[in-house]
Formats: C-alpha cells, sequence, structure tokens
C-alpha cells in the first residue's frame, strides 16, 4: 500500500455530505479521530478521520458541526473499524451526538489473536503490512489551523491501513473460530460507552486500597465519587481539577463532621473547602445516616491467607486456559473481576462468574476450583 494516499479536507456541511454520499454504499468504513482534553472532561474535537478504501476524509470539526448525514454513517450498516476506540467513541459521541455501531475494534481484535492485548497502530500496521509509519507528529497541536502536511499524512495513514489490517484479521479470527468473540467484545465496548451515569455509581471500585474502608466509609467514598463525576462533566473540568481520588479517599476514611475537621484531610485544597465544602459535608453525613442494610459489604483484606489462596488457584485456572487458547491471561479475565469473585465466595454470595464465550471456557472451571479449595 502506498504511504501517499489521497487526502480530502473537509470544513464546510456541503462537502462533509458529499463525502457521506460517496462511501454510503461501503461494508467496511474505518474511523478515527485526534482530540485535545489536557483543560476539560470531555474532549475537544480536533480532527475526525474516515475512509472506505479510496480517499482519507479530514474533517475540521472546530469549522463545520456534525450533519445528518455523517450521524447516519456512524449509527448505519456499514462496519466501522476504530483502533484502541474508548477515546474516539466518546469523542464521536460528544460531537455527533450518536454511537457507532456496528463496530470491530482491531486492537481487541489482535488481543483475540493471541497478540499483544494492547498493540498500538504503528506495529499492528506493520505486523499485518510490513509497512512502518511514521511517528512524529503523536503528540502534535492538533488545534492548530492549518495543519502541516505531516499532520495531515499522519492522520490519513491512521485510517487507511485499518482496512488492510481488518482483512487479516478476520481471515484469522474466522481460522480460529473467534469472530463471534469479537463481535460479543465490541458489543460490550459499546455498551459501555453509552453508560456514563451508571459508570459515575461505580468509579470508586477502581481504587485498590478500598478494603480497607469499614463499610459506611466506603459508602461516603461512592457518593464522593460518584458526585465529582457528575460534577466535573457538568462544568467541563478534568476531574482532577475538581478534586482527585486521593483527596476523596482522605474525606472518606476521616468522615468530617464539620469544615475544620475536613481542613485537617491531607492534600485537601481550602479553594475546594470554600467552594464544596458543604456538599462534601453532607454527602459524608448521608453516609453516616444511612441505614446499616443498604450499606455495601466490607472487602476482604487481598493480605489475608484465604484470600491469597483463592487468588492463587483462580489464577491458575484463567492462566491454563489463556495457554491453551494462546492468549494473555487478562484477556481472559481481569485481576478486578478475579478479585470480585473471590470477595463474593469469602461473603458467601452468588459468584459473578463471567459470561459469553468466556463463562463457555472458565465458568465451570472457576466455580470447581473455588469449592475445592474451601473443601481442602
Amino acid at each position: 500500500m502506498t504511504l501517499t494516499p489521497e487526502i480530502r479536507w473537509i470544513d464546510t456541511p456541503e462537502a462533509l455530505d458529499a463525502a457521506c454520499n460517496e462511501v454510503a454504499q461501503a461494508e467496511v468504513i474505518a474511523l478515527d479521530t485526534e482530540f485535545f482534553r489536557e483543560k476539560t472532561f470531555h474532549p475537544v474535537p480536533a480532527l475526525i478521520q474516515f475512509s472506505a478504501g479510496g480517499p482519507a476524509w479530514l474533517v475540521d470539526p472546530q469549522a463545520v458541526d456534525c450533519t445528518e448525514a455523517f450521524r447516519r454513517l456512524l449509527a448505519g450498516g456499514a462496519l466501522k473499524l476504530l483502533h484502541a476506540s474508548s477515546e474516539d467513541l466518546e469523542v464521536l459521541a460528544h460531537w455527533a451526538g450518536v454511537s457507532v455501531a456496528p463496530l470491530v475494534d482491531t486492537q481487541v481484535a489482535q488481543a483475540l489473536l493471541g497478540e499483544d492485548p494492547a498493540m498500538g497502530y504503528q506495529r499492528l500496521v506493520e505486523h499485518w503490512t510490513g509497512e512502518t509509519l511514521p511517528k512524529d507528529e503523536t503528540r502534535s497541536d492538533w488545534l492548530q489551523r492549518p495543519l502541516s502536511e505531516a499532520q495531515c499524512l499522519y492522520a490519513a495513514l491512521d485510517v487507511v491501513f485499518l482496512l488492510k489490517v481488518w482483512e487479516h484479521q478476520r481471515d484469522a479470527l474466522d481460522r480460529y473460530g473467534r469472530r463471534e468473540w469479537l463481535e460479543a467484545d465490541c458489543r460490550e465496548l459499546m455498551a459501555q460507552a453509552l453508560r456514563s451515569d451508571e459508570a459515575d455509581g461505580q468509579w470508586y471500585r477502581r481504587h485498590r486500597q478500598l478494603w480497607r474502608l469499614a463499610p459506611r466509609q466506603i459508602e461516603a467514598y461512592r457518593l464522593l465519587t460518584t458526585w465529582r463525576e457528575g460534577e466535573a462533566r457538568r462544568r467541563n473540568l478534568p476531574r482532577g481539577w475538581l478534586v482527585n481520588d486521593r483527596v476523596l479517599y482522605g474525606v472518606a476514611e476521616r468522615m468530617p463532621e464539620n469544615r475544620y475537621q475536613l481542613a485537617e484531610v491531607e492534600e485537601i485544597k481550602p479553594s475546594l473547602i470554600k467552594r464544596d465544602g458543604d456538599t462534601l459535608l453532607a454527602l459524608v453525613k448521608r453516609a453516616r445516616q444511612c441505614d446499616d442494610a443498604e450499606l455495601p459489604p466490607s472487602l476482604p483484606s487481598p493480605m489475608g491467607a484465604d484470600y491469597k489462596r483463592r487468588m492463587k488457584v483462580l489464577k491458575r485456572v484463567v492462566n491454563e486456559f489463556a495457554e491453551r487458547l494462546g492468549l494473555a491471561p487478562e484477556v481472559l479475565m481481569r485481576r478486578r473481576d478475579l478479585e470480585a469473585l473471590i470477595a463474593a465466595d469469602l461473603a458467601g454470595e452468588p459468584l459473578p462468574l463471567p459470561e459469553g464465550w468466556r463463562g463457555e471456557c472458565l465458568a465451570v472451571p472457576l466455580r470447581q476450583a473455588l469449592e475445592e479449595e474451601v473443601a481442602q
């Protein structure tokens, strides 16, 4: 393939609609975005790229709003290819107001072929085509205008090779019988992109030291992080600019009752206390007054002997199946999912076993491994 594709710049609604009309009958469309988000919660779209095997179209979202024709393209029947799609899906949802579907994430596809589960685009292209793409514009200022020729070429190559990569991946997935696995994983990616409000309420689970907190403190931390996520989105500020996880964890740990106690939390800024102190205290009070039956469960210590034994046997099951399938263990099951299994087992609660193709591989052996560990 050529490293000098035809590039067409789009900065008017008419040009965008004309491009959409040209690719309207395509079965597969490659997509990518460039964006900026250092000072905002929502990504600021700087460039939208797409190709269906002909020219590479570069859309300037600073100059043109999304049109109905492009929305239909994003949500229509053609398969959309993206690589490491999570942030691109966020950019497109914010700019276009629609979800991208149907979707194939070529990074996910590569992981299901037994390769590096986080393989970058340039390595992916080299792996399947032998071509070495330029890397000089990786950290460019994509909001500058006009873009340089090097920037436009870099952006165009991000989509033109994606189509060729997918041809190879599709054939390999079919040989392994794993195309349905990819389709299921990509449907889950699309579903996750729609769960912003639900994700706010689950943010607290990311903290690695949550097991150190009592249930009432966990509830306080849950309320605090849920509030922070919603406020960061509403104010369009990076979450760390509003208040970071470390400070909120400190608030939940201390459970302050007034501003004097709140000020004793390590690293908390006076400006935060002045602006949002009453809100933080109200959330802590709400957790303090919550009925015991509504509190989240306490979490087991990962330092405990029972916990360590269970983690060891579960990891052995996952590793054995991963080796058998030629996959990285984390593709089969993430550590946080193993931790959730152990917590449920130690609490005598129903096990959150994997579902779908992962469940077909792992659900029975994981359950058996836990039962045998308990029996011993």
